[in-house]
């Protein structure tokens, strides 16, 4: 029987390794469509910058499908839109960071004037990393949830 290429492993090992973090649902006092047409394109965002804590957050910056911002502890990162669905997810990948990974942002209707939304974070962790980041990943996962929950997404329709 033919050994199995050593890439071929590798790749294996690294899909197995893939570490998901998810937030818990959030409640948002809007539709589907109007928070999906609001965090679709980020230049919606600068309307709600001014909201976001100094002593955590510097040089935030954005366009229509990126954000740049620096955050303690993660330092400088960077996340582009590699796809939506619309009115029901926003893919992002890092194309700079500390440590790469993917956020999903998930939004189901409830009705018409309510939506449910969901974070989560796919990314590449050996063991150690994991037991390092688990923790500060999960909390800031949660606040970046509670902070899209708490935008005033009528104000942009």
């Amino acid at each position: 029987m033919a050994k199995r290429p050593r890439a071929l492993e590798c790749r294996r090992e690294i899909i197995n390794n893939m570490t998901k973090y998810e937030s818990r649902i959030k409640t948002i006092p809007a539709s589907q469509q109007t928070v999906y047409e609001t965090l679709s394109d980020l230049n919606n965002l600068e309307k709600f910058k001014h909201a976001l804590p100094e002593e955590k957050v510097k040089n935030l910056s954005f366009d229509a499908e990126s954000l740049t911002i620096e955050a303690a502890p993660m330092g400088k990162v960077t996340l582009h839109i590699i796809e939506k669905e619309p009115c029901k997810c926003i893919k992002f990948e890092t194309t700079t960071s500390p440590l790469p990974f993917n956020l999903w942002i998930q939004i189901l209707p409830t009705d018409e004037t309510e939506c449910k939304m969901r974070l989560t974070i796919g990314l590449e962790l050996n063991p150690f990393m994991k037991s390092m980041v688990q923790k500060p990943l999960q909390e800031a996962l949660e606040k970046m949830a509670d902070m899209l929950a708490l935008i005033p997404y009528h104000a942009h329709s």
